[in-house]
């Protein structure tokens, strides 16, 4: 099985946040022409037989089913219950999907956090790409429709972008009348950096400019149906993210694979995009 084919992961533990994500993940499953599998992973309590455990999972399993069928219909779902750690868990499977989608909290944690610790670790060490559906919009199925149309990716200056405007495109292609924004934050540090002019600004930014160019050569080409406008923005990406998130189907952000285990598996803007953001946001491995 290629891995176009692996099917779409979506984890419930039975929070309102997680059924928003499997829905988000269902339409989107639809739009992929790919299998969804439903998950439940939660870890073994030894105060509660495995029996008792076993029944609960297959009851959420069971609701969750019956969820998917009443936004997808057609499509095909499967359903799996581990014991295991969460984040572990999922970690793992991810080897063997081609998305996974999780809530961003579930119905441990603390209320004021934004984004649960499954859910980080997840997304930062996931082989496949990420989906971190935060709340409010997921069963808005008319609004995402269409209100929420554009994808926004964002880029840095370096090959570790290809993979998520790969992703992107892709995304985007998926939903008719989606525009693709493209947005790469540029300071006169970041160009001086990378051998740029360090007092010019209007030089730094033409730079920016052409970094872009550079960066989506070929791709509008390659996927003539999307509209894609690139936006060079001078300061803050992550708050540029934060922002565009708030009326974006999807915000696509990258991570760099081989620095998990030392804790590096976000980087700083991609960190506090996944953590603020207003809407849905792919965490792709680069």
């Amino acid at each position: 099985m290629t891995t176009a084919e692996l099917p779409v992961i979506a984890a419930v533990d039975g929070s309102w946040r997680s059924y928003e994500a499997l829905e988000w993940a269902a339409r989107d499953a639809v739009r992929r022409g790919l299998a969804l599998t439903i998950v439940h992973v939660r870890p073994l309590n030894r105060r509660t037989s495995q029996e008792a455990q076993r029944r609960e999972a297959e009851e959420l399993l069971a609701e969750s089913v019956g969820r998917v069928a009443q936004v997808a219909p057609t499509l095909h779902t499967s359903t799996l219950a581990p014991l295991d750690f969460p984040a572990a868990a999922l970690t793992a499977l991810s080897e063997h999907a081609s998305l996974l989608v999780l809530g961003s909290r579930g119905l441990g944690g603390f209320r004021s956090l934004l984004i649960g610790s499954n859910s980080l670790t997840t997304a930062s060490m996931a082989q496949c790409p990420v989906v971190v559906v935060h709340s409010g919009r997921a069963d808005e199925e008319e609004a995402e429709a269409e209100t929420f149309t554009d994808i926004v990716a964002g880029v840095a200056a370096d090959e570790s972008s290809e993979a998520v405007l790969d992703f992107a495109f892709e995304a985007a292609m998926t939903r008719p009348g989606a525009r693709l924004r493209i947005v790469h934050g540029w300071t006169m540090f970041s160009s001086m950096l990378s051998g740029g002019p360090v007092f010019d600004r209007d030089a730094a930014a033409g730079a920016a400019e052409r970094t872009l160019a550079e960066l989506t050569a070929g791709r509008p080409e390659k996927y003539p149906q999307v509209e894609v406008v690139q936006e060079p923005v001078h300061g803050s990406a992550s708050h540029t993210l934060v922002t565009a998130s708030a009326t974006a189907a999807l915000t696509v952000i990258g991570r760099r694979k081989g620095g998990e285990e030392l804790g590096f598996g976000l980087s700083p803007v991609a960190q506090t995009t996944l953590t603020h953001a207003l809407g849905p946001v792919a965490v792709v491995p680069c």
